[in-house]
């Protein structure tokens, strides 16, 4: 499913299970905490939307950089490519890049093929050799670093915006509760608590949706960062391997 299509959907569904939610809490008892909740009025359901997105987010990236680590350990799996480089086999390898299905396996499949195609053009030279195998992590790395960067801007874009709206739900919370104090006479009570219960709610809310977006854009950051260090760092190992080969 494309980027766009998702985000849509997603932002959709969101914002139709916030408001369903929302309309039902309006009908639980009075003094309950989901009426309570209820009280926060509709900027309530923009931030359940906010917060449900977030998770969403959350579950996709799990799942997505799970996938990404493949099957098995990685260091022992470079391991032992680099044994099948020593004893020249090099098509067992290119078969472990494809069991593995780790982003790191990826990379190093490209490598063994752009040795495998220099092999073919009776291409020597080991400087030229490493070179190209070089360009081949680079591309390899390209088309990688999307796919696990994914929808985290998404993530940190909603940590933001969800503070907003909540400081924007409690300006209004607050303006209802000053409108309150100021009528004529003495303050309307009712009025003045719905104001006040308006802010809180909706500054908690906002809260809540900043605080999980941040702290789950770094830990996703750090370990797209942790992908990036042991996709350089296997890649070196390979072909300095597939380089002294050549020699």
């Amino acid at each position: 499913m494309k980027q766009g299509i998702f985000t849509t959907l997603l932002i959709v569904l969101t914002t139709l299970v916030s408001a369903g939610f929302y309309l039902w809490m309006g009908t639980t008892p009075e003094g309950t905490n989901f009426h309570e909740l209820y009280k926060g009025g509709p900027v309530v359901v923009v931030l359940m939307a906010l917060i449900l997105m977030v998770i969403a987010y959350i579950v996709e990236r799990m799942i997505a950089l799970n996938k990404a680590s493949g099957k098995g350990n990685i260091p022992e799996f470079v391991k032992e490519l680099k044994q099948e480089v020593e004893e020249g086999r090099v098509d067992t390898a290119i078969a472990k890049c494809d069991e593995h299905q780790s982003s790191v396996a990826a990379v190093l499949r490209s490598v063994f093929e752009r040795y495998q195609s220099m092999g073919r053009q009776q291409i020597t030279d080991r400087e030229k050799k490493i070179s190209e195998m070089e360009k081949a992590v680079e591309e390899a790395t390209t088309m990688e670093l999307p796919l696990l960067e994914k929808n985290l801007v998404a993530i940190s874009t909603i940590a933001s915006i969800s503070t907003m709206v909540g400081l924007f739900g409690t300006t209004m919370g607050m303006i209802r509760a000053f409108t309150a104090m100021a009528t004529t006479g003495a303050p309307d009570a009712v009025a003045l608590s719905l104001g006040i219960s308006e802010a809180l709610f909706n500054t908690a809310l906002g809260i809540v949706g900043g605080v999980m977006g941040i702290v789950t854009y770094n830990v996703f950051t750090s370990r797209v960062d942790r992908f990036t260090y042991l996709i350089d760092e296997a890649a070196f190992y390979i072909i300095q391997t597939l380089g002294s080969e050549t020699e």
